[in-house]
């Protein structure tokens, strides 16, 4: 005789293959009334909102009934609220599951509890989900309603993030300044001190912008900004790259000091007195009183001249005198006049080189060394030349020009005159020629203007202009030399 517990199973399998076979032949809702609704695409709520299905069996008794199961199931789905008119029909342990619910989530929900009910072979889901309405509001009230209950949760956070960066930034500040008056006595460049004050100050406001952004957490973001700064000043030292170049250059300028404010110096074919050095640029003012803005790039990658640093310099010009004339006569002439000048050094002493055999003159080059701070070079040169053509007159000595052939369209009168009858020697010398009539001793001419430097107008000049490039000096002031004046021009 068949055990009543193997009998009520093989009934049961029966059912379930028979629901099985339903299923199989059941093509679309329409084809079969008691097949359930269509699928549709899942619109899952937040995972708060529906948790996840029972892991494990839900126990009613023993050996559970179709009622009880079908009674236990409904009080549940009755319980979440989630469901309108809720129907559990069990038969022979088939669940029949019908009703409405707003999400196929919820759908899904009752369709595994059912089937992690004890004694449960099948489950026919038959709960339908119900269209939301066109003008429904409810989801983004309660969208905003999240907002807000997020904000209001956040204020501690926010008021924590914006006392770290007041505190980190009052830090910072604190930072920059005592690192400026520590650094007075070891960085005596301003500009530099500032840069490492500075550079100092902006670690100090980093850690506090990592340690908000580590409560956060946000430890890797954190770690991002941190490492990304060093990211963004090579990016911005690409884009910006002429600017970078030329502050860079002025840190540069600044510590290596080639030149002070006031100095003469002649830059990338710029010659002037140095006026300023900015972050940017230096500003020159040329001899012919225009101010000119060099990049500071340009500056330190170019030859610098600077000819205020040794303030004696070397002149030189050449002059021509006859081939009958003896060298050393013409020699000794020459350098009699730089002696005798008052504006020309003697130590280093001056000298009168033969440089070159021309086609009708020997070619003398005269050099002499120039006290920059007392004289201007331009007018020394002229007054030495000046002399020196005089001096050579006076001694008869001939300063021929290079003609090889000369051509008297009209003739040439021809007198012969004894050698007493000349006052000066060979011609082109002597008291009487009108070359030498009109001729001064004079050690500077009202032409001339004076020996002196005109540095002290030049710079009273570019006072009074407006400066083209704003900004502070970098730049040390000339310090003069006692009893000296400005630079020579």
């Amino acid at each position: 005789m068949t055990p009543p517990f193997l009998t009520r199973h093989v009934r049961r399998l029966a059912v379930v293959a028979l629901v099985a076979t339903l299923f199989a032949a059941s093509a679309a809702p329409a084809q079969s009334p008691d097949a359930p609704p269509a699928e549709k695409d899942p619109a899952p709520p937040a995972k708060a909102d529906v948790p996840e299905p029972p892991a494990a069996k839900v126990r009613v008794d023993p050996a559970a009934e179709d009622k009880d199961i079908g009674g236990r199931l409904g009080r549940i789905l009755t319980a979440t609220k989630w469901y309108t008119d809720p129907v559990v029909r069990v038969e022979e342990g088939v669940v029949f599951l019908t009703g409405r619910t707003d999400t196929e989530r919820r759908r899904t929900w009752a369709g595994d509890l059912a089937r992690n009910t004890q004694d449960v072979v099948a489950v026919v889901n038959r709960i339908e989900v119900a269209d939301p309405p066109v003008w429904d509001f409810a989801p983004a009230w309660a969208g905003v309603v999240a907002l807000w209950r997020d904000g209001v949760r956040g204020l501690p956070w926010l008021v924590f993030a914006a006392l770290t960066l007041v505190v980190a930034w009052v830090a910072a500040r604190v930072t920059v300044r005592a690192a400026e008056w520590g650094l007075r006595s070891r960085l005596p460049n301003g500009l530099l001190r500032r840069v490492a004050a500075r550079g100092l100050g902006l670690l100090v406001f980093l850690l506090g912008l990592y340690v908000v952004l580590h409560v956060a957490g946000l430890t890797r973001l954190a770690l991002t900004v941190i490492g990304g700064t060093g990211v963004l000043g090579i990016v911005l030292g690409i884009a910006f790259r002429d600017i970078s170049e030329n502050f860079l250059a002025s840190l540069f300028l600044s510590v290596q000091n080639p030149f002070h404010t006031g100095d003469l110096v002649e830059v990338s074919g710029v010659t002037g007195y140095v006026q300023r050095t900015t972050i940017r640029s230096t500003v020159l003012m040329t001899l012919d009183g225009n101010l000119v803005q060099v990049p500071n790039a340009t500056v330190y990658k170019s030859v610098i001249r600077n000819f205020t640093s040794n303030p004696n310099r070397r002149e030189q010009f050449e002059v021509g005198v006859g081939y009958d004339v003896p060298i050393a006569t013409a020699q000794e002439v020459a350098l009699r006049v730089l002696a005798d000048h008052p504006a020309v050094l003697n130590d280093p002493q001056p000298w009168v080189l033969v440089s070159s055999l021309g086609k009708a003159t020997v070619n003398l080059t005269v050099y002499f060394w120039v006290d920059g701070t007392q004289h201007s070079w331009l007018k020394v040169r002229s007054s030495v030349i000046r002399l020196v053509k005089r001096a050579f007159q006076e001694a008869g000595v001939p300063m021929p020009d290079e003609a090889r052939e000369v051509l008297f369209p009209h003739g040439v009168t021809v007198r012969l005159v004894r050698d007493g009858d000349r006052a000066g020697g060979e011609p082109g010398g002597g008291a009487g020629d009108p070359l030498a009539d009109g001729e001064t001793s004079a050690t500077a001419t009202r032409a001339e203007g004076g020996l002196s430097s005109e540095a002290g107008q030049i710079q009273e000049l570019a006072r009074q202009a407006r400066s083209p490039e704003e900004g502070e000096n970098l730049l040390k002031p000339t310090t003069p030399q006692p009893g000296a004046r400005q630079e020579n021009s």
